[in-house]
């Protein structure tokens, strides 16, 4: 399987994946204009992952601002991680500055919402 990296732009974040270590990677802002369409090749590109994952899946998530509609995309990530937690175990890290504290208190809603996902609030 390929890896995929797009480069992070004003409104979007930088995303890399990388199948060979488990790693999947997000960070920098998002509020694109066309948030699905967006991450369609991320979402396809994990959907693919998971057909044959690594054992441990690790994923880096800091995004420092996201708007509405890339809370419903991220809402449709971990709903998905949540359906491959048994084929591979999946370890969220949730990044994010001290001084964010929108983005913590984001971080805490998601851990709400998905309580079989393992997500760690780390502070930078």
């Amino acid at each position: 399987m390929e890896n995929l990296e797009i480069e992070s732009t004003k409104y979007t974040p930088h995303i890399k994946l990388d199948a060979e270590s488990g790693t999947i990677e997000l960070s920098g802002k998002s509020y694109p204009e066309n948030t699905f369409e967006f991450y369609k090749s991320f979402m396809e590109w994990v959907e693919t992952y998971f057909n044959d994952p690594q054992p441990l899946t690790t994923v880096n998530f800091s995004i420092i601002y996201f708007n509405s509609s890339s809370s419903k995309l991220f809402f449709d990530f971990f709903d998905l991680l949540e359906e491959y937690n048994e084929a591979s175990e999946i370890i969220i890290n949730w990044i994010y500055d001290e001084e964010n504290e929108s983005a913590k208190e984001a971080g805490e809603d998601f851990i709400e919402d998905f309580e079989m996902l393992t997500i760690n609030l780390i502070e930078k």
